[in-house]
C-alpha cells in the first residue's frame, strides 16, 4: 500500500546531511538515475522526488517508503555510493546532452610521443568525443574534450560500444547515446567461485593444485 504524502515528507525531514553529488547532464534528476540503474527502481521515483532525498535517505527510511525487498535497497545504496565517487555507467561522463540524447563522434588527434617515435612524427590516433554533429571537426575546442568512457573506434571510423546508435549517412563516425531503462543495471547472476567471501580461498587452492600438477 502506498504511503501518504505526509509520511513521505516526514521521512525526508529525518534524513541526516551527507555528501550529495551534483547531477550531471546525462543524469539530471532522480527519475533518470533510478531508470538508468534498472531493477524496476523507476517505479519508486514518486517516493523519492528530490535529488537531495535520493542521496540522503537511509535503508530503513527507504523501507518505510516501500522500496522492497532488502536486496533492492542494497543495490540502490550501492549505486548511490558509486555515483558519489564519480563511477558511472555508459554515458555518465557525457557533458553535451539535450533531451536525454548525446551525440558522439570520431576525432583524430596526434598520437602520444611514444607512438610517434615508433610510427613517425605524423602518427595519429582516433578518439570518441561528445560533441554535436554541427560543430566543425577542426573546431579548436574539440581538441580539449576527453574521450568518452566505454566507447571506441573500430576500423576506420566506426564508433562501437554499448547503447550506441549510428546516425544514418555518417558511416558510423557519428552516433547517439540515449538514456534508456536499465542502461547501468548490474544483473543478478551466478556467483563465481562461491561469492566474495570464499573467492580468495577457492582461487588460492586452485592455483596450488595447478602448481602441484605442473610439478608431477
Amino acid at each position: 500500500m502506498l504511503r501518504s504524502h505526509k509520511t513521505i515528507r516526514q521521512l525526508h525531514a529525518q534524513t541526516s546531511p551527507s555528501h550529495i553529488p551534483s547531477p550531471t547532464p546525462f543524469v539530471p534528476d532522480t527519475k533518470t538515475f533510478l531508470s538508468l540503474i534498472g531493477r524496476n527502481l523507476s517505479q519508486h521515483a514518486a517516493k523519492i522526488p528530490t535529488w537531495e532525498s535520493l542521496f540522503s535517505l537511509k535503508s530503513m527510511q527507504l523501507r518505510k517508503l516501500g522500496v522492497e525487498p532488502a536486496r533492492t535497497r542494497r543495490y540502490l545504496l550501492w549505486w548511490r555510493d558509486k555515483f558519489r565517487k564519480g563511477e558511472y555507467g555508459i554515458g555518465g561522463d557525457l557533458q553535451d546532452v539535450k533531451d536525454s540524447v548525446a551525440h558522439v563522434r570520431v576525432l583524430e588527434v596526434p598520437a602520444d610521443r611514444s607512438s610517434r617515435s615508433l610510427v613517425g612524427p605524423d602518427a595519429t590516433k582516433k578518439l570518441v568525443v561528445n560533441a554535436p554533429p554541427d560543430v566543425p571537426i577542426n573546431e579548436p575546442k574539440l581538441r580539449s574534450l576527453k574521450p568518452v568512457h566505454g566507447l571506441k573506434v573500430q576500423g576506420a571510423h566506426t564508433i562501437v560500444g554499448p547503447f550506441v546508435e549510428p546516425v544514418k549517412g555518417t558511416g558510423g563516425s557519428i552516433a547517439t547515446v540515449k538514456v534508456q531503462e536499465g542502461m547501468w543495471e548490474q544483473r543478478r547472476g551466478e556467483k563465481i567461485d562461491g561469492g566474495e567471501r570464499r573467492k580468495v580461498q577457492v582461487r588460492r587452492k586452485r592455483k596450488l593444485e595447478e602448481l602441484r600438477k605442473a610439478r608431477a
